[in-house]
Parts: C-alpha cells; structure tokens; sequence
C-alpha cells in the first residue's frame, strides 16, 4: 500500500444536518467512454463519442490515441475521433499512463498495429501494478515488447500488424486482461482466441460490456464457453455511441440518501446495463434502503433515522469490487456487523484498497478486520480525523460518505476524484 502523504490539502468533509431530498445529473462512465475510443479509433471510419466523460482517465486515453496517431477532438461533451493512420509521428512517441489500468492495458494491443516505438510509463504508483499477462500475451500473438519485469516502463515496437491466434492467460488479477486483447483482437491478421486459465476473474460485467460494445460494431465474438473469448477477424465498424451515466460514481450520491433518511434520484438510469455499479440497486435494499425506478431514473431513499437504521451486509463483491470502499464506508455506520469477501484483486487497484481502508476506517473508531479476501467490520462510534485517499478516487468517496455522517472528517487530496469525476467536491458540497 502507498504511504500516506502528509497532511496537506486537507478537505473538510461536510456533514448532512437532515434528510436530504435531491436529484441529480450524473457525468458519463469512464468505462464506457475509454473503450468507445480505443474501438472508434480502430474502426474503418470517423465516430462520435457522445456525452463522453471528460476526466484524467479520459483525457489520457485521448492524448494515449492520439499520440498512436487518431486524431480525438475533446471540446464539449461530444468527441469526434478519427482513426488511426498507420504510423506514429516522427517514428517514436511517448503514453502516459497516469494512473489510469484502462490506458496501461488497453492500449499496448493497439500500438502493434502501428509502426513506431511507442513508450508507456505513468505515475509511481502504476508501476506497481499488474501488466505483465498482458505483455507475455502479446509476445505470444506476434508482437516485440521490451520491458524490465513486466511492468511499466516498457516499449512496444509496432510494426502495422499483429498476427494474432491463440494466448492463455491468467486474468485472475483483473479482467482488464482479457478486454485489452478482444478489444484490438478483430484487427488482428488471425482474430484472438483468449483463453483464461487461473482462479476466477473478478469484474466480469466489464468482460460483457466489451463485448456487447464490440457486437454493436459488427464484430464477432464467441463467448460460449467459460474461460473463453473467441473474436473474428474483420472491420469494427464506426458507430456513433452515447455513453450512458457512471453507474459506480454514483455509490456516493446514493448513500446520501442512506446516511440522511432522504431520497436522491439519478437521472437516466438505464433499463439495461453492463454497468457493475448497477449491483447498487440490490445492495442498497439489503441494507435498509427503498430502491425504486421513477420516470426520471432511480431513486433511493434510506432508512427513516439515516445511517443508525442501516443494516449490515454479508455479500461477495467479486464481479463488482469497485464499489467496495462505498459500501464498506456505509457498513462503518451501520448497526449490525458486516463481511465483504471476494475482493482479494482490489489489492492492485490505484491503491491496495483493502489494507487501506482497515487502515482509515479504523483510523476513525471504526471496528474493522482486514482478511486476505476482503473486510468485516462491527458496530462501533466513530470519530473525526484525517482520512487518506492514497490518490485512489474511490477512497475519497468512502471519505466523505463516513464524513456526512461523522463530524470532523478530514479527507486528504478531495482533487484525485478528478480521474472519474472533475469538481467532484464542489458537487457534494452544494448538493450537502
């Protein structure tokens, strides 16, 4: 886990006074924007990425692609991307990784379809964290990669083409893995078949959002049998997509409603969605809250007495661990102990999120027990203090969330919610 930085730019976390009544607006899902572009710039004409998120992570796949050679314009809300030309400028070019998994893994397959040097590193913290599965993939689908110990830096030597087949891979760490190949696979000479060989994969909506992302765009993808992902080689097609809410950012506006025993509507929640974050709706309920859809999206209401009335939780968030510091943050508050299990892999996220919430819930009276696969805690008062976020976006939400219900909450760099979410401390404090 990074070390906590000291305390400087210490935000005060604002504590609700009574039940909050508020609907809200939403920016795009980051998950959703990042792969729009990575296939607009593969596909066989311009495309338009409409309602896009403008954020670090998004900007950094725009200058990531472009650097590849598309050419992403990012005024207003709507992105025209044109796609990749072939070749990267002046024959070497640098990506910046920042601390976004989706450009350190999504992008190395696309720079083998360019002819270049292309030179990936990103801020201290990405160098700890796992691509080496990746690379080894892409050596066995006929790329040259020069890296020390298979993580950041490292160089890809594009050549225009990659010639594809068959790789074996353990995706256990993050399904990242396996949406990085199919989603550059169809422009591979021979298609990819991926197949996983490990323990489970954790997040596997995200391996269906790829893929539903890439059928709308006529490619063909076999997902029949477990553990396997076959896409055809072929075209992607340019297609012009609205990026539908970030369904996760919504986990902090959604327990105001359960710390405040008011309501907080979403707008435009969708009917249907590869989106983990929709998982919010079922653990919402089973801790106390109503959860209904209105004509205007979701609306969640808490517990008549907020956060005393919520209940503990007793789930496996496997498929959908990023929401696991939100939800630990309301199982802190709540008046029966919880156990959340299945998020061993959140370790090698922006931060290893379960040592550092043991760390920070605990640091606050919380009564927290870290375990190699995930957390319990009890009932037990909490108290202000410093909250570190480790430069982890969803650590300052699990901040301000203990933070509305505990005054004095001190939420150290509020600004790292800029990766998913730009002015994201301003929002909460005009909505508080």
């Amino acid at each position: 886990m990074t070390t906590p930085a000291p305390h400087a730019d210490l935000w005060p976390a604002p504590t609700i006074t009574g039940p909050l009544d508020a609907t809200i607006t939403l920016p795009g899902s980051k998950s959703l924007t990042n792969r729009a572009l990575v296939l607009a710039a593969l596909a066989d004409g311009p495309s338009v990425v409409r309602r896009a998120l403008r954020s670090r992570d998004t900007l950094l796949m725009a200058g990531a692609l472009t650097a590849l050679g598309a050419r992403v314009e990012t005024d207003g809300d709507d992105w025209a991307v044109t796609p990749l030309d072939g070749a990267v400028p002046d024959g070497r070019v640098a990506v910046d990784c920042g601390l976004a998994g989706t450009v350190m893994r999504f992008v190395p397959p696309a720079a083998g379809l360019v002819r270049g040097e292309i030179a990936f590193d990103g801020d201290a913290h990405m160098r700890k964290r796992p691509i080496g599965e990746i690379l080894a993939a892409l050596r066995g689908l006929g790329m040259a990669i020069d890296d020390s110990d298979g993580a950041l830096p490292f160089t890809v030597h594009g050549t225009g083409a990659v010639a594809g087949g068959t790789v074996v891979i353990d995706a256990s760490a993050s399904s990242q893995f396996v949406s990085a190949l199919l989603l550059a696979g169809a422009r591979f000479d021979a298609g990819v078949d991926v197949r996983h060989d490990g323990l489970p994969i954790p997040s596997l909506p995200h391996i269906e959002m790829t893929i539903a992302m890439l059928r709308d765009r006529g490619v063909v993808v076999d997902d029949g049998e477990t553990d396997r992902w076959v896409v055809a080689p072929g075209p992607i097609a340019a297609r012009d997509e609205a990026i539908e809410p970030d369904l996760s950012n919504a986990a902090p506006f959604l327990a105001l409603a359960a710390v405040s025993g008011g309501s907080v509507t979403v707008r435009d929640w969708p009917r249907s969605t590869t989106q983990a974050g929709d998982a919010l709706r079922d653990l919402l309920a089973r801790m106390g809250c109503t959860v209904a859809r209105v004509a205007e999206g979701l609306r969640v209401s808490g517990p008549p007495d907020g956060w005393r009335g919520l209940r503990g939780l007793d789930a496996d968030l496997h498929d959908v661990g990023e929401l696991a510091p939100a939800v630990a943050a309301l199982c802190a508050l709540a008046g029966t102990p919880s156990r959340l299990t299945g998020i061993a892999h959140i370790r090698g996220h922006e931060t290893d999120r379960l040592a550092a919430l043991a760390r920070e819930l605990g640091a606050l009276g919380a009564d927290v027990e870290e375990h190699a696969d995930g957390l319990t805690l009890r009932p037990a008062p909490l108290t202000g203090g410093v909250f570190h976020t480790y430069a982890d976006h969803r650590m300052a939400h699990a901040a301000v969330i203990v933070g509305a219900a505990v005054p004095g909450v001190l939420v150290e760099n509020v600004a790292t919610t800029s990766k998913t979410f730009p002015d994201f401390a301003g929002f909460w404090s005009g909505l508080l």
